[in-house]
């Protein structure tokens, strides 16, 4: 069976930090369950081949186990945590940086299909065998550093193929005017610029999109408003700043928009559940699985 063949092949390579020697994929290995830690998702296919996983994004709830796989469409700020996972059965997992101009060239041999309204940034689906039996040959590259240069974007391909015909998240990744991209612009300039107050007319017309239509896309993508975005994307950035000058907290609040440091505190201490003076953690915990 193509899962226990992965999860041997996991087992075996994963490394402390995730990474292997091919480009943009990665694997897990977590022996303890851990508590809800926040970060980003990335843009990734994360397959579960043994334990299980707890992923949230805004009021949404994700759970997935071994034969799931879970794909980031978008960059979005996520909570999450493994609920099944000890020294004995550690949790395993499989990661693959998706990349829109691959799934781009894809799209371009097939027939366009008809517009649809944008998916949730994240959905979780069962593993095909085709699915998983393309993975195992993708990580056994590891063992075969000849074969990678060639084979590697081949099987990568396929990958993505199976996705596409799976997926219709990610069918619109990879779609330039597809109402998925569209909102991703939005995410990527309030990433980019944390600190600049915006009108959601202005977040609108960058899109593409009418007001009303802005809203309920950008809604059914991150699951928040755009600035209940924007706050998450304050906090998470904050706290990058206070890993570097623990000390300083009102200067990292006011560096990332915030014009009240008491507003700044309560916000942290209830996203984070420690106030910012007191987060011994400073770096937000990478959320394994979703890089």
């Amino acid at each position: 069976m193509p899962l226990e063949e992965l999860r041997r092949l996991v087992a075996r390579h994963a490394r402390p930090d995730g990474t292997t020697p091919l480009d943009g994929v990665l694997l897990s290995k977590v022996s303890r369950s851990e508590r809800p830690a926040s970060s980003t998702s990335g843009t990734v296919l994360a397959v579960i081949v043994q334990g299980a996983k707890r992923l949230a994004l805004g009021d949404r709830v994700y759970e997935y186990r071994a034969g799931q796989y879970l794909v980031a469409s978008v960059d979005l700020p996520v909570t999450g945590h493994f609920t099944e996972a000890s020294e004995a059965e550690p949790a395993l997992g499989v990661g693959l940086v998706l990349r829109p101009p691959a799934i781009a060239a894809l799209l371009s041999e097939t027939p366009p299909a008809p517009a649809v309204p944008a998916p949730s940034g994240i959905a979780v689906n069962t593993a095909s065998d085709d699915l998983l039996d393309a993975l195992v040959r993708l990580v056994r590259l590891i063992e075969r550093p000849a074969d990678r240069a060639v084979l590697a974007p081949m099987i990568e391909r396929e990958i993505l193929w199976r996705l596409i015909c799976s997926d219709g998240t990610v069918r619109q990744l990879g779609l330039a005017d597809s109402n998925l991209t569209r909102v991703g612009r939005a995410v990527h300039w309030v990433r980019a610029h944390p600190a600049e107050p915006f009108r959601v007319e202005d977040l609108a017309r960058r899109a593409g999109m009418s007001v009303s239509a802005f809203h309920r896309n950008f809604r059914a993508v991150t699951a928040l408003s755009p600035i209940q975005f924007q706050k998450q994307i304050r906090l998470q950035e904050a706290r990058l700043r206070l890993a570097v000058r623990p000390a300083d907290v009102a200067r990292a609040g006011r560096e990332v928009g915030y014009e009240s440091a008491s507003q700044f505190s309560r916000d942290y201490r209830r996203h984070f559940g420690v106030p910012p003076s007191q987060d011994v953690l400073g770096r937000p915990e990478p959320v394994r699985l979703v890089p």
